[in-house]
């Protein structure tokens, strides 16, 4: 049977209780048992629930105090293993690389938070997944969408088939249509399997999508590219149309910036290597043209111009209005004439919009290399791993760095790098330091191997619930912005498991350095793993994210 892990990324929607809950239900749920060969027993290995809620509250009105993680998640009791990670408010693309990389399951079936599977999807999804192992078609589709019989190339991915349920006393509305359109996605990861190792190939997700759009069509076309064939299987799942205000309409228009990323990547053909399908963007760049063009004519005073771009822009928006309209509820309908009020107000904001966004990400992804981006910053943990470990040390006379840390932190910052230092010291919370005793033996740290970009530091105990101390991402995160890179720019280096997990949380390339007091759960859980300071830096500059073994790791 094959193994598989059932990854959740969310932000907390009430939503999730509902897909937990219908997972619990799974008519061939079973707690997981070890065989007589040690394989899995029916059920997923694990479920892993991925809370990407940020760490720390980036509104202030709201009345939470900064630095105080929401709330825990409304997870209910599962009949196989659950856990909850947290990856620190970057995005689902983020979030699902954060899961996956979590669990080592040889198969790993994402869903989004707002579907419902049914009672019979597990099982389908293991017969899924058998066929794509043994290359049996059962009349599933290859990327092409030609039956997949005889194909030469292994399967990486199995796509569910999403039914999203429309209303049936009216015509759908313009978001009722939009959700409907995951019906004919290809590759969306509502609830899509892939094969671990198709994953690891390519570096999972692109990280720098922040938004649930493009990602799922940008990691299917790097894994095709790869070698990997994806198919549809049989299983189906349910995906609700969420509630949604007037404008989601127009909030979803910034899915332009991931377009100008995948035509950075891809080329003016991104559409077709990636499966998107046709959109608008040439229609409403013609409508903006149309509008600057009438206001310019205005402003000269020249009044034909004015008079042939306002139009030109009239005619544009009017056609896209009609196409919006026909299609949906009538006056006469229940919420008809509701839904042509917020017609009438998008379809003239959206051209503009769309445009706005797509300069904008266009700008932004200006000099977008292949995913993984190389490393530009290396955060180091302080203890065990940059100086010699000296309990809850005060005094900075007792300051020993560890042999090459000032060689391995010169060659750096001489190669343009950031260095930082990401260190718990729960000394503070334990009155057994004071933070100025801290920052002392910092500056001396400084002085023996010379300027660090950033020092953060969480002053907190074990058992004080906060946001930042490692294995949370939050301490990462920070000295990423703090060092202005992102955080899978960045690679950590540290002699226990938390710097590593912290890493792997953050989206950071994670390697450790083991001491005499590194467990060796740790050493063997860890992606990377070095001799010493100088191998680390080398094994995360070799930007593998943790993700592929790297000739000369010390194991």
């Amino acid at each position: 049977m094959p193994e598989v892990a059932v990854v959740v990324p969310t932000i907390g929607r009430p939503s999730l209780r509902r897909l937990l809950d219908s997972l619990g239900a799974q008519a061939a749920a079973a707690p997981v048992t070890a065989g007589p060969e040690g394989a899995a027993a029916a059920g997923p290995i694990e479920v892993v629930v991925v809370d990407d809620r940020p760490l720390e509250p980036a509104d202030r009105t709201t009345g939470r105090t900064a630095g105080v993680p929401p709330e825990p998640l409304d997870v209910p009791a599962l009949p196989w293993p659950c856990r909850v990670l947290r990856s620190g408010g970057r995005g689902p693309a983020a979030a699902r690389n954060v899961g996956w990389r979590a669990t080592g399951a040889r198969w790993v079936a994402f869903l989004d938070d707002d579907v419902v599977v049914p009672e019979d999807w597990y099982d389908l999804l293991l017969q899924d997944l058998a066929d794509a192992e043994s290359d049996r078609p059962a009349g599933a589709r290859t990327s092409t969408g030609d039956t997949a019989a005889g194909a030469s190339t292994p399967v990486g991915g199995v796509q569910g088939r999403l039914e999203v349920p429309l209303p049936v006393d009216r015509r759908p509305t313009d978001w009722e249509r939009n959700t409907a359109g995951l019906r004919d996605a290809a590759w969306a990861t509502a609830d899509m399997a892939y094969r671990r190792d198709a994953l690891v190939g390519v570096e999972g997700f692109d990280e720098r999508f922040p938004r649930a759009y493009r990602e799922d069509a940008d990691l299917a076309a790097r894994v095709r590219a790869a070698g990997w064939t994806l198919r549809r299987g049989g299983r189906t799942t349910i995906h609700p149309v969420r509630p949604a205000d007037g404008w989601v309409s127009v909030r979803v228009q910034a899915g332009n910036r991931d377009d100008a990323l995948l035509r950075r990547r891809y080329g003016r053909d991104w559409r077709t290597v990636t499966a998107a399908g046709p959109g608008r963007g040439p229609a409403h760049l013609g409508t903006v043209a149309a509008a600057a063009v009438g206001l310019a004519g205005l402003a000269a005073r020249r009044p034909r111009v004015a008079a042939a771009g306002a139009l030109t822009w009239t005619a544009l928006t009017t056609d896209f209005l009609r196409r919006r309209v026909a299609p949906g509820p009538r006056p006469r309908e229940a919420g008809g004439t509701a839904e042509l009020r917020r017609m009438l107000a998008t379809s003239a904001v959206i051209p503009v919009v769309a445009v706005a966004h797509r300069l904008a990400g266009s700008w932004r992804h200006r000099t977008a290399t292949a995913w993984p981006p190389p490393v530009r910053a290396v955060l180091f943990d302080r203890d065990g791993t940059l100086v010699h470990d000296v309990p809850y040390n005060g005094d900075p006379a007792a300051v020993r760095p560890v042999a090459g840390a000032r060689e391995v932190l010169d060659g750096l910052r001489a190669a343009g790098l950031a260095i930082g230092v990401v260190s718990n010291q729960s000394g503070i919370a334990r009155g057994l330091l004071t933070a100025g005793q801290v920052d002392a033996v910092n500056r001396e740290i400084e002085r023996r191997v010379g300027p660090v970009g950033t020092w953060q530091i969480c002053p907190h105990g074990p058992d004080d619930g906060c946001p930042c101390r490692k294995p949370s991402p939050l301490l990462v995160l920070r000295a990423a912005r703090a060092l202005g890179v992102q955080p899978y720019e960045c690679a950590v280096v540290g002699d226990i498991g938390a710097d590593v997990e912290a890493a792997r949380a953050a989206g950071a390339v994670g390697v450790l350095v083991p001491t005499p007091v590194t467990r060796q759960a740790e050493i063997d859980a860890a992606p990377l793993v070095a001799a010493d300071l100088a191998a680390a830096v080398e094994l995360a500059l070799d930007r593998t994210g943790g993700s592929r073994p790297v000739p000369g790791s010390v194991r």
